[in-house]
C-alpha cells in the first residue's frame, strides 16, 4: 500500500480491495504493511489516530478474516491503557487474535509509540507463526528467540529509506548524507541490505519460510523536535550549526524501500513485488516442515553497522521522548505515558547530548570568527 497518510476509512477500503483480490487468488495468509490503516509519517496526528482493540481497524480485520476465510495480519497504533504500541495483529477466520508489539521503534518512531516487551508466537491452524515488525528484523536477538519454536515468520513493514534521505530546510536548502561526511554517507545502503539479504539470511538460518510486506511510494514528513535532531547531527556535520535557527522547520523526504516478498525456508525469495507496481500484492506457496526446524549452524552476522544501530536505537529515539508524552497527553489526557525511571535516564542523556552539540557549535563559531 502507498505509505502516504490518508483517512482510516479510505485506507481500509484500499486494503479491502487487496485482501479480496489475494483471497480470490487462493491466499490462506494475507499480510498488510505496517501502519496500513493510517500511513507513515512523523506527525502530531499519529497520537489522535491510535485505536483500541474495539476500534474500527481491529473490527474490520476480524470481519475481513472471516469473510474471506484467511488469516489476516497488519499493524496499527494501538491505544492500550495509558500507552500506545505499534501492534501487529493476526486474526484467524474464526475470530481468534494474536498480538505482537514492536520491540524496537526506529529512531523518530519513538515519538509516537513505546517499545513492546515480548515476542509473540501465534498457534494457528496454519502452524506456529512468529511475528516481527520492520526494524525489529535488524535485531538478531529477536530471531534467536524464535529459533526452533515456529513454522513460519510474518513480518509487517513500511520502511522509508532512512539511510538515504533528503533533508529540507526553509529557503530551498537540501541536505543529504553525502553532505554530512563519510560516517553518515556509509549508512546509505543499510535499508536495502536489511530488507534484502538480511531477512533472507535469518529466515534460512531459522529454516522456516517468511513473508515480509512494505509500503510503496515517496513520502515527505516533518521531523519531530527538529532542533534536537540537528544537534544530534552536529558532531558528524558541524557546519549545520548555521541552520539551527531553522531546525524546527526541518523536513525529510524518502523513497520507500523494496521488500514485499515471500521467502522459502532456504532463504530464496519465491515471489517479490517491485516498488513500481504501486498498490499491489504478490502470492507464493510455501511448504512447512513436518517437524519444527532448529538452526543447524551459527547465526549469520548482522549486515548493518554498529553506528546505524546507535543512531536508530539510541540517539534519535532520545530526541523524541518528550514528543511522545506531550502528544499523548494532548490527545488522550494527562494520565497518559506516565514517567518511568528509564525515561528520566533518557532525558538526562539527551540533555548531555544537547549540551555537547551546543558547545561544539559555539566552539566552531568562534574558530570561524
Amino acid at each position: 500500500m502507498d505509505a502516504n497518510p490518508a483517512p482510516t476509512e479510505a485506507r481500509l477500503a484500499r486494503a479491502a480491495r487487496l485482501v479480496a483480490h489475494a483471497a480470490r487468488e487462493g491466499a490462506d495468509l494475507v499480510v498488510l504493511p505496517e501502519l496500513f490503516n493510517s500511513g507513515y509519517a512523523y506527525a502530531d496526528e499519529n497520537h489522535r489516530r491510535a485505536e483500541t482493540l474495539q476500534g474500527p481497524t481491529a473490527a474490520w480485520m476480524r470481519e475481513s478474516a472471516a469473510r474471506w476465510n484467511v488469516h489476516l495480519a497488519g499493524s496499527l497504533l494501538l491505544l492500550d491503557q495509558d500507552e500506545v504500541y505499534n501492534a501487529l495483529l493476526l486474526f484467524a477466520p474464526d475470530g481468534r487474535m494474536w498480538r505482537y508489539d514492536k520491540l524496537y521503534p526506529w529512531g523518530w518512531e519513538r515519538g509516537y509509540f513505546r517499545p513492546g516487551r515480548h515476542i509473540a508466537i501465534a498457534e494457528t491452524d496454519l502452524g506456529r507463526i512468529g511475528m516481527l515488525i520492520c526494524w525489529d528484523t535488524a535485531h538478531r536477538d529477536l530471531w534467536r528467540r524464535y529459533a526452533g519454536r515456529v513454522d513460519l515468520m510474518v513480518i509487517s513493514s513500511c520502511p522509508p529509506d532512512v539511510g538515504n534521505p533528503v533533508y529540507h530546510l526553509p529557503g530551498g536548502v537540501e541536505v543529504t548524507y553525502d553532505d554530512m561526511g563519510p560516517l553518515m554517507a556509509g549508512m546509505k545502503a543499510s535499508g536495502r541490505l536489511l530488507f534484502g539479504d538480511m531477512i533472507n539470511q535469518q529466515a534460512r538460518w531459522l529454516g522456516v519460510p517468511a513473508v515480509n510486506t512494505v509500503g510503496s511510494g515517496h513520502i515527505r514528513t516533518r521531523i519531530p523536535n527538529g532542533l534536537a535532531a540537528m544537534l544530534a547531527f552536529l558532531p558528524m556535520a558541524p557546519w549545520l550549526a548555521r541552520h539551527l535557527g531553522q531546525a524546527e522547520a526541518l523536513e525529510a523526504s524518502f523513497d520507500l524501500l523494496p521488500g514485499s516478498k515471500v521467502v522459502g525456508a532456504d532463504g530464496a525469495p519465491l515471489s517479490e513485488l517491485a516498488q513500481e507496481a504501486g498498490e499491489a500484492f504478490t502470492v507464493a506457496q510455501v511448504t512447512l516442515a513436518d517437524e519444527r526446524p532448529c538452526p543447524q549452524e551459527p547465526q549469520p552476522p548482522s549486515l548493518i553497522s554498529g553506528f546505524v544501530y546507535f543512531c536508530s536505537d539510541v540517539l534519535l529515539p532520545a530526541t523524541v521522548l518528550a514528543t511522545y508524552r506531550r502528544g499523548l497527553r494532548r490527545a488522550w489526557g494527562e494520565r497518559m505515558a506516565p514517567l518511568r525511571p528509564s525515561s528520566r535516564q533518557w532525558a538526562f542523556l539527551l540533555g548531555l547530548g544537547v549540551a555537547a552539540g551546543l558547545l561544539i557549535g559555539w566552539l566552531l563559531g568562534r574558530k570561524k570568527r
